[in-house]
C-alpha cells in the first residue's frame, strides 16, 4: 500500500465498514480493510490500534488482524521481532479487565497461543506465561492456556510433526506447572463466578483431551472433583454445565483406547464408572425440572462411558462385565419424554449390533436381547404421532428425521432379538381391543421395518397383516392407512414366495394410487418394490404396467417416485420375450417423448418459460426416457440386434432438435447427454450410424458453450469405438476440436479452480484414448499440451476432478513400464515422455501433496509415483526426487526446521524402493505431515 497507512486512516475505514449508510462506501471501506491486513503495515497498525483502544470496532479488527498475521503471515517477520511481539501481545493481554468484550480477550488469547506454538525460540511458553500473568490476568491467561492444545493441529498454523512433536514435549513436561496453577485458581476463585469457573474447566478439558493428564491423576484430581461437583448440583448454570460435559467425555474418549488393549488401571475404571453412575440422581432431578439440556449433557456422558467400555462388554461372553449396567442408564434415557434424548444413544446401538453381527456368537447376542427388546419397545413408543394430528407426518421437520433414524436403528437391531418376534409381538399390539390409532400406526411402522427380514415362508401372521390392511375400513386414520401401504411394499419377498395373494395386492395398490390425500407415494413406493423382487411374477401384469405408465402424470406423486416406478417397470419389460419387449419398450418410452416432441415444436417453449422439476422442464421428462433405457437390459448377444436399436435410431432427430434449442442450459443438456449415454451404453456398437452426427453436434455446442457433458459423452464415444480401427481418426478430431475450448477456459485466472467438472471429464477422455486406443493417441500431436495441462492441474484440490488427473497420469505412464509386452511401440513413447517431463511431475506432485491436497487424495499421487518408477530408471527418479524435495520450504513460518536431512532421505529411499503403491502412499501422508 502506498503511502502506508497510519492508525488514523485505518480507524476512519473502520468507522465507514460499521457506522456509515452508504453500501457502495461500506464496501470500499471493506475492500481497501482487507487490501491493509494482508499488507507488512498491519503489524504495528494493529499494534497502536490495540493500545489506543478508541472503541469495541477497532480493538476487535486489530486483535483480529494480528491473530490473522500470527496465523498466516508470521513468516513476513524477521526472528529478531518475535520477542518484541510477544512482549507487546502480553502487554495487551494484561491490560485484560472484567469489561473487555469477550470476542476481543478470544481473538489475542488465540493470538498468543499460536505465537507460542509457532515460536520455536520461546522454549517454556507455559511457565512463562503462569509467571507474568497469574497474579492480575486470571481470565485471559486461562483462555491462554486452553487455546494452546487446541491449536496444535490447526491447519493455519502448518507447524509440521517435527514441531509438534516437540510442542507436545513442552506441553507434557509443563502440566505439573499447569495443574498446580489451575488448583489455586479453583481454590481461591469465588465459586459463584461463573466466568472463571468455566475458563477453569474449558482449560482442564483442553489439556485432557492431547492426553496430557494420566487416568490416575485424573481420578484424584481436585479439578475432577469439581466437575463431579458442578454436574452433581442442581442449580448449575448451563454453560457451566456444558462445558464440565465436554471435559468428562474428553476423559473418557482419551481412556477408550486404553479400555480396549485392557491397559487401563481396573481401580481407575472402577472409580469413573461409579463416579458416573452417580449422576442417575441428578439426571433424575433435571427431568423432574424438565431442564432438557441437562438431561441431554446426563444422557451423552452415560452413552460415551458405555462406548468408553465397549470392548469389556461384547469380551465376555459367560460371566457379564459389571459395566454392562451403563446400558440402564442409556435405557432410562431412551425411555425419557424427548425423543430427541433417545436420539443421542443411536450411534452406541448402531455400534453393538455391528459388534454382535460381526461375532456371530449367540451366547453373546443372548446377553443383550433384554437390552434390545427395551430399547424396541421404547422406540415403538417414541415413534407415535401425537393423537391429535389430522394428516401424514413431515418429512422434512424434526420428527420426520427422527421416525427415519428409528427406522434404521430397528432394521440394524432387529436380528438381536429376531425379526419375526419383533414382527409378532408388534401384531399383539395391533389385535389388543383398546389400541388407539397412534399406537396402531406405530406398531405398522416397526413392522414395517423388520419386514424385509421376515423368513418367506412365515404363514402364520404375515397373511393376516396383509389380509387386515386390505380390507382396512376407509375412515381408517390416513397415517395407519398409508404405514400399512409401505409395510405390504416392505413385505415384497414374501409376496414374491406367495404369488396368489399378488393380484389382490395390486388391484388395492391400484386404487390407492389414485388417491389425492398422499396415499398415492405410499402405494408408488410398494408397487416399486413389488415389481422390483417379483420380475418374472408380474410379466402377466404387464398390461396393467403400461396403463399405469401412459397415465403416471395424473398420480399425485413426485418426479423422484414416478422415475423409480418406471424403473420397476423397466426390470419387468426385460423379463418379456423380445417381441413383446420390442413393443412394450417403445410404447412405455413414447410416453415420455412425446411431451419433450411437443416442448421442442413450440416457439413459446423456451428456457425462460420452463418451472423446475414441473411438467414444462426437458428434463422431467428426459430423466424418465433415461431410467427405462437404463435399465431395459435383456440378455442379447453379439450378433443379435438389440430391441433399443430401432428405437434409439427414431429418436435420435428429435433429442438432435432438444440439443440445439436448449442448448444454452446446461441442466438440460446434462440430463440429454444421460440419456445418449445410456443408450449407446445399451446397445454398444450397433449405436454406430449416429456418431458421426453426434460428434459433430458435440463439437458444435461445446464450441458455444463449454458444457462438460459433452466432454463426458465424447469418452463414453471413445469407450465404445476407439477399438475400430476405422473410427479412431474422427475421435481423434473430436478431442482436438475440444481441447481449444478446454484450454481457453483452463488457462485464465482460476480457471482449473472454478471448473472442476470440465478438468474431470477432459481427463476422464483423455484416459478412455490411452485405454482404448493407447498407440494413435501416443502418436498423435495432442498428447504434449494435455500432459502438460495436467502438470498445472495436479494442484486442485477437488476430488474428483484430481482423481480424473491423477488417473490420467497413471493409465499413460503403464504403458511406459519395462515389463510393458502388450504394445511395445507404446514405450520407448512414454519414456521420452517421462524423461522431458518427469522432473516437473515430480515437482507438482509433492508441492501439491503438502500444500493443497486433503490426506485422502495422496493414494492416487502415490499411484502416480509408483508408475513413474516403473517407467524411469532409477538413478534419474532419485535426482527428480532430490530436486523436488530440494524446492519444499526447509523451515517453517516460525524457523523450526520441517523436514531433517534423514527424513528426507528416507522418504526418497522408501519411494525408490517401495514393492507396491501402499508403501508409498504410507510414507506420502507421514512425510506431508511433517510440512502440516
Amino acid at each position: 500500500m502506498d503511502p502506508p497507512p497510519t492508525a488514523e486512516n485505518v480507524f476512519r475505514g473502520i468507522c465507514a465498514l460499521f457506522h456509515n449508510s452508504d453500501a457502495v462506501e461500506r464496501e470500499r471501506a471493506n475492500k481497501w480493510l482487507e487490501e491493509f491486513q494482508k499488507s507488512i503495515y498491519s503489524w504495528s497498525v494493529s499494534n497502536e490500534l490495540l493500545q489506543q483502544k478508541r472503541d469495541l470496532h477497532s480493538c476487535y479488527f486489530a486483535a483480529q488482524t494480528m491473530r490473522n498475521k500470527i496465523q498466516n503471515s508470521f513468516i513476513e517477520l524477521p526472528p529478531n521481532s518475535h520477542e518484541s511481539l510477544r512482549d507487546s501481545l502480553i502487554t495487551h493481554v494484561s491490560q485484560i479487565t472484567p469489561e473487555t468484550d469477550q470476542v476481543i480477550v478470544t481473538q489475542l488469547s488465540l493470538a498468543v497461543a499460536d505465537l507460542a506454538l509457532l515460536m520455536s525460540e520461546w522454549e517454556n511458553p507455559v511457565t512463562d506465561l503462569i509467571q507474568m500473568l497469574a497474579h492480575h490476568s486470571t481470565w485471559p491467561l486461562l483462555e491462554i492456556l486452553a487455546h494452546i492444545p487446541e491449536e496444535i493441529d490447526s491447519r493455519y498454523l502448518r507447524l509440521g510433526a517435527n514441531r509438534r512433536q516437540e510442542v507436545h514435549k513442552q506441553l507434557m513436561a509443563s502440566t505439573p506447572k499447569l495443574l498446580e496453577y489451575l488448583c489455586s485458581c479453583l481454590h481461591t476463585t469465588d465459586k459463584s463466578d461463573e466466568l472463571i469457573q468455566n475458563c477453569l474447566i474449558h482449560c482442564y478439558n483442553s489439556w485432557i483431551a492431547i492426553h496430557a493428564i494420566a487416568p490416575h491423576i485424573f481420578i484424584e484430581s481436585p479439578l475432577t472433583q469439581q466437575v463431579f461437583c458442578i454436574l452433581s448440583q442442581p442449580d448449575t448454570m448451563r454453560k457451566l454445565h456444558d462445558t464440565s460435559t465436554d471435559c468428562l467425555c474428553s476423559f473418557l474418549g482419551c481412556i477408550e483406547a486404553a479400555c480396549e488393549t485392557n491397559s487401563l488401571d481396573v481401580l481407575v475404571s472402577a472409580k469413573i464408572y461409579n463416579g458416573i453412575c452417580s449422576l442417575e440422581s441428578s439426571y433424575h432431578t433435571s427431568v423432574a425440572k424438565e431442564e432438557v439440556d441437562k438431561t441431554m449433557n446426563y444422557c451423552r456422558i452415560f452413552t460415551v462411558m458405555s462406548e468408553t467400555f465397549f470392548y469389556q462388554m461384547v469380551a465376555c461372553t459367560e460371566i457379564p462385565h459389571y459395566t454392562i449396567g451403563g446400558l440402564d442408564l442409556l435405557l432410562m434415557c431412551v425411555g425419557h419424554y424427548d425423543y430427541e434424548v433417545s436420539e443421542i444413544t443411536f450411534n452406541f446401538w448402531y455400534r453393538l449390533s455391528e459388534e454382535l453381527f460381526h461375532q456371530n456368537n449367540d451366547k453373546l447376542t443372548i446377553k443383550f436381547k433384554p437390552h434390545i427388546e427395551r430399547l424396541l419397545t421404547a422406540l415403538y413408543r417414541h415413534a407415535q404421532m401425537d393423537s391429535d394430528t389430522d394428516g401424514l407426518i413431515d418429512d422434512n421437520e424434526g420428527f420426520g428425521d427422527f421416525r427415519r433414524k428409528v427406522a434404521d436403528l430397528i432394521k440394524d437391531v432387529a436380528f438381536i432379538v429376531g425379526s419375526s418376534s419383533c414382527f409378532k409381538q408388534m401384531f399383539v399390539i395391533l389385535t389388543a381391543p383398546d389400541t388407539t390409532w397412534e399406537q396402531t400406526e406405530s406398531a405398522l411402522f416397526v413392522m414395517q421395518n423388520v419386514a424385509k427380514n421376515l423368513v418367506t415362508d412365515e404363514n402364520d401372521t404375515v397373511p393376516k397383516v396383509i389380509e387386515a390392511i386390505l380390507n382396512m375400513p376407509q375412515n381408517s386414520h390416513i397415517a395407519v392407512r398409508y404405514t400399512s401401504i409401505m409395510l405390504l411394499g416392505e413385505l415384497c419377498d414374501w409376496i414374491e414366495n406367495h404369488p396368489d395373494t399378488l393380484e389382490a395386492i395390486l388391484n388395492f395398490l391400484h386404487y390407492s394410487m389414485q388417491q389425492k390425500n398422499g396415499l398415492a407415494s405410499a402405494a408408488t413406493t410398494a408397487l416399486t418394490l413389488i415389481c422390483t423382487a417379483s420380475k418374472q411374477k408380474m410379466i402377466i401384469h404387464i398390461n396393467g404396467l403400461m396403463l399405469i405408465a401412459k397415465n403416471l402424470d395424473m398420480i399425485d406423486v413426485s418426479n423422484e417416485l414416478a422415475i423409480g416406478l418406471l424403473k420397476s417397470f423397466a426390470l419387468v419389460l426385460t423379463r418379456l420375450p423380445r417381441q413383446q419387449l420390442e413393443t412394450a419398450l417403445r410404447e412405455m418410452v413414447s410416453f415420455q417423448l412425446q411431451p419433450l416432441a411437443l416442448m421442442v415444436e413450440d416457439p413459446n417453449a423456451t428456457i425462460a418459460s420452463i418451472a423446475k422439476n414441473e411438467r414444462t422442464d426437458p428434463t422431467y421428462w428426459i430423466d424418465r426416457a433415461c431410467v427405462i433405457i437404463r435399465h431395459t437390459n435383456p440378455d442379447i448377444s453379439d450378433n443379435d440386434v438389440h430391441p433399443t436399436k430401432q428405437l434409439i435410431t427414431d429418436s435420435w432427430p428429435l433429442i438432435s432438435s432438444l440439443l440445439n434449442k436448449y442448448q444454452s442450459d446446461v441442466r438440460i443438456m446434462e440430463r440429454a447427454c444421460r440419456l445418449l449415454r445410456y443408450s449407446i451404453r445399451m446397445v454398444h456398437k450397433q449405436a454406430a450410424p449416429l456418431v458421426e452426427p453426434l460428434v459433430k453436434q458435440m463439437i458444435s455446442l461445446y464450441g458455444l458453450h463449454h458444457h462438460s457433458c459433452f466432454l463426458y459423452l465424447g469418452s463414453v464415444l471413445v469407450d465404445e469405438f476407439a477399438r475400430i480401427k476405422e473410427c479412431i481418426p474422427g475421435l481423434l478430431e473430436m478431442l482436438q476440436a475440444f481441447i481449444e475450448p478446454t484450454f481457453c477456459m483452463l488457462r485464465v485466472e482460476n480457471g482449473l479452480k472454478n471448473n472442476p467438472d470440465t478438468v474431470d471429464d477432459f481427463f476422464r477422455l483423455c484416459s478412455r484414448f490411452i485405454d482404448s486406443c493407447p498407440l494413435p493417441f501416443l502418436q498423435s500431436a495432442l498428447v504434449t499440451p494435455i500432459f502438460q495441462c495436467a502438470l498445472l492441474a495436479c494442484t486442485l484440490d477437488h476430488r474428483e476432478a484430481n482423481s480424473s488427473v491423477m488417473r490420467f497420469f497413471c493409465n499413460l505412464l503403464k504403458w511406459g513400464r519395462i515389463s510393458n509386452f502388450r504394445l511395445a511401440e507404446c514405450r520407448p513413447l512414454v519414456k521420452d515422455i517421462a524423461e522431458q517431463n518427469g522432473e516437473a511431475l515430480v515437482v507438482n506432485l509433492l508441492h501439491a501433496s503438502v500444500f493443497y491436497l486433503h490426506a485422502y487424495m495422496l493414494p492416487e499421487v502415490a499411484e502416480v509415483l509408483y508408475e513413474l518408477k516403473g517407467t524411469l530408471c532409477e538413478e534419474l527418479l532419485k535426482r527428480f526426487l532430490i530436486n523436488a524435495l530440494n524446492l519444499l520450504p526447509k523451515k517453517n513460518s516460525g524457523g523450526f526446521i520441517t523436514a531433517t536431512q534423514e527424513q528426507l532421505d528416507d522418504f526418497t529411499n522408501t519411494v525408490l524402493t517401495a514393492d507396491c503403491t501402499k508403501t508409498i502412499s504410507v510414507a506420502l501422508k507421514a512425510f506431508t505431515r511433517l510440512y502440516r
